[in-house]
């Protein structure tokens, strides 16, 4: 298995600097992995940097909370898409899917697909915050909408991606559509495991841990 191409090299802390994010871009092509996740502000460097190279530019929308306008979603998803990104990870917004607001939901998923273009959506439904109905409605919106892919957390909330929420996503999404696992993945047997259980990207800070078969204390 390559897992190389699973991975989405991710630094989305808050105080990351551009020594860090070079860093990251760095190690990213040394392991050809499958993507660099950073935050829009990151996004022209990183194109720069991954020119001549085929690991794509990931970043994320109305990212940590996914409670801003579906407007500025779309128009900040049209901004990174400008700016080079290849792939747009967006939050849902997750108090009104909790308040049974389906419609609001989808509608807010499709304004940032349709913003998008061409270009690659995942969509964040912030798993340990759901209860299995939420996130069967979640996912389910998601495909309604035409996401490329679900996603089981930010990293930023209370728990990061499990076998069984990875499992139940596939199940609700089918073969169609993707399953990323952010958060949890630490060491190459946790990656495997995720694979095993559905998912097609691995979102983790600890991509060269993974590939080199240590253990990462990293929280993400």
């Amino acid at each position: 298995m390559d897992l190389n191409k699973y991975i989405d090299h991710t630094l989305l802390k808050q105080d990351a600097t551009k020594e860090q994010i070079l860093e990251l871009i760095a190690q990213a092509k040394q392991y050809n992995f499958a993507s660099v996740c950073v935050n829009p502000t990151w996004v022209k460097l990183a194109r720069e940097e991954l020119r001549d190279s085929d690991v794509k530019v990931c970043t994320v929308i109305g990212f940590p909370l996914g409670a801003t306008l579906s407007e500025v979603k779309a128009f900040e998803t049209k901004q990174v898409v400008s700016n080079g990104a290849d792939e747009v990870d967006m939050v849902i917004n997750i108090g009104e899917l909790k308040s049974g607001n389906l419609q609001y939901v989808e509608e807010d998923i499709k304004a940032v697909v349709e913003a998008s273009g061409d270009k690659l959506v995942k969509v964040i439904i912030e798993a340990c915050l759901l209860s299995e109905e939420e996130k069967v409605a979640a996912c389910q919106a998601s495909v309604r909408a035409g996401a490329d892919f679900v996603k089981t957390s930010t990293g930023f909330s209370t728990g990061g991606a499990t076998i069984d929420d990875v499992k139940l996503m596939r199940q609700v999404v089918g073969e169609a559509v993707g399953v990323k696992a952010a958060g949890g993945a630490r060491t190459r047997e946790d990656a495997s495991n995720f694979i095993k259980a559905g998912a097609n990207r691995i979102g983790t800070s600890a991509g060269i841990a993974i590939m080199e078969g240590q253990v990462s204390d990293g929280g993400y």
